[in-house]
């Protein structure tokens, strides 16, 4: 009878450790980042070549291509919709903040001026 205490005690101090310990490493994972492009086309018959270039950069940096630009955009408050919006995802906003400031995107901004104009372009951090 002793040992069927001893088995069941310890079995619900195991789950009691291990959601602690499952709750402690959620708490220190880093929430995703998402940085926001709103832009105007300037050049229509270089910003494929362009885009296909921002992506890539953006991929190799760790960011993931929500592949928004070009696609419609309807306003529901406020201001009037850009003409194309373009989302990344990112593991972090540290991470998302490291490539925008990265050589390979300063390189970039003669070819992106001559393509697009830049309305606004933000960062945001999800919460968990």
């Amino acid at each position: 009878m002793k040992t069927r205490y001893t088995v069941a005690l310890s079995m619900i101090v195991g789950t009691a450790l291990g959601g602690a310990a499952i709750q402690g490493l959620n708490a220190q994972a880093k929430p995703k980042a998402y940085s926001i492009s709103e832009t105007e086309t300037v050049d229509a018959a270089t910003i494929t070549t362009y885009t296909t270039l921002v992506r890539a950069a953006q991929n190799a940096a760790g960011g993931r291509s929500l592949r928004t630009a070009g696609g419609k955009v309807v306003s529901l408050e406020g201001a009037a919709a850009p003409q194309r919006v373009a989302i990344t995802e990112w593991d972090s906003l540290e991470k998302a903040e490291a490539f925008y400031k990265s050589k390979i995107w300063t390189d970039l901004a003669p070819q992106r001026n001559k393509v697009v104009k830049t309305i606004r372009r933000y960062m945001v951090e999800a919460m968990n």
